[in-house]
């Protein structure tokens, strides 16, 4: 997508982003089949760690009966699940279980090239410690996915909202760096000796995607405690536009991450402020002379968040259902891309006023 601005891309830049930009695909996918896994109440029916000979599913009946078997031991089944018969545990297994083994395929299509890559001299120093970066927090995620589930296997079969919302929050910071990373290998600074005319523009868009981010762990709280099945209309909520019992628990704090009412407040508040700011932001672009690739995003970031705004209305007024909450995770997703997308933009080039 070149511009008048483009400068020459690096042939090993182009390849290695290209890299990168099918990671984040990958990981994409993994959000959302994360999210899919945890709303079909799939997360805590592998109750083992196994990273390396969990690789293969049970291969026969008796091997299934042995998992299951595994899996009574816990709460979840006893307190929850105890009259699920074996072809229903078969069918939220496999979620559980093609989450995990996409994880570890995203460690393999991201490792075996950045050695590829590595050893053939095709990466520059100043570029391996932020890969290096990226596979450390890679493994992370995968003991993060770990201990979030370890927080269901207890006494209350319930994943812990703060460990939930540290895992996808953990997910959304790799996705994100390297998507980034990516970005700034395809579209460098753009060299001008000219100082920018004015960068609140720039600013602004790196204050949305902070948002954006905000936005997204408070849909982590609204996931892990359930509070996207309670006060299911909208604008209001149990009539009122600010519900009552929004700070009923003590110590404060915890009503903004325990308490339903306020989780699910916060979460709307949150999404009325992009509501307000991203139009704002796309209107006061309109005023700068701004490359056509920071246009195009400016648009995007624009159109990514009525779609979201209308996924998030409709999950809610509809309880959930499956694939459209998905549909929401995943929109997310998009309205983040898109602001990583625009925000680069913008700080690689000078922004000066459109002339009137």
């Amino acid at each position: 997508m070149p511009d008048s601005s483009t400068t020459p891309i690096n042939a090993n830049h182009r390849t290695i982003a290209i890299w990168l930009l099918s990671c984040c695909a990958v990981i994409f996918g993994m959000i959302i089949l994360g999210g899919v896994t945890r709303l079909t109440g799939s997360g805590l029916s592998m109750v083992e760690w196994a990273p390396i000979m969990g690789i293969l599913p049970p291969l026969n009946q008796a091997e299934w009966q042995e998992t299951f078997l595994l899996y009574q031991q816990f709460p979840e089944y006893q307190i929850k699940n105890f009259h699920m018969s074996l072809d229903d545990f078969k069918s939220i297994f496999w979620f559980e279980y093609g989450h995990r083994l996409l994880g570890r395929s995203i460690g393999m299509i991201f490792l075996l090239p950045f050695l590829y890559f590595l050893f053939r001299g095709k990466i520059e120093k100043s570029l391996t410690p932020k890969l290096i970066t990226m596979f450390i927090l890679g493994g992370l995620q995968g003991l993060m996915g770990w201990y979030m589930v370890k927080s269901g296997l207890v006494n209350d079969p319930h994943v812990s909202q703060y460990r939930l919302t540290a895992h996808l929050g953990l997910a959304v910071v790799i996705y994100a760096y390297m998507f980034w990373v990516a970005l700034g290998l395809l579209y460098p600074k753009i060299n001008d000796t000219h100082k920018n005319a004015d960068n609140k523009i720039a600013r602004l868009s790196s204050i949305i995607t902070g948002i954006i981010v905000i936005t997204i762990l408070s849909g982590g709280f609204v996931a892990g405690t359930h509070a996207g099945f309670a006060f299911n209309t909208f604008p209001l909520m149990d009539g009122r536009l600010i519900p009552a019992g929004l700070f009923e628990q003590s110590p404060l704090w915890r009503n903004f991450f325990e308490n339903i009412v306020t989780v699910q407040f916060d979460h709307r508040v949150l999404a009325t402020v992009l509501f307000l700011v991203i139009p704002a932001f796309w209107i006061k672009a309109g005023k700068f002379n701004l490359q056509p690739l920071a246009r195009m995003g400016s648009h995007l970031l624009l159109a990514a968040l009525a779609l979201q705004i209308t996924l998030g209305i409709s999950t809610l007024l509809l309880v959930v259902p499956v694939a459209l909450a998905a549909a929401h995770q995943a929109g997310a997703i998009v309205l983040l891309t898109a602001a990583l997308f625009v925000s680069q933009q913008l700080h690689r080039q000078t922004v000066t006023t459109a002339p009137h």
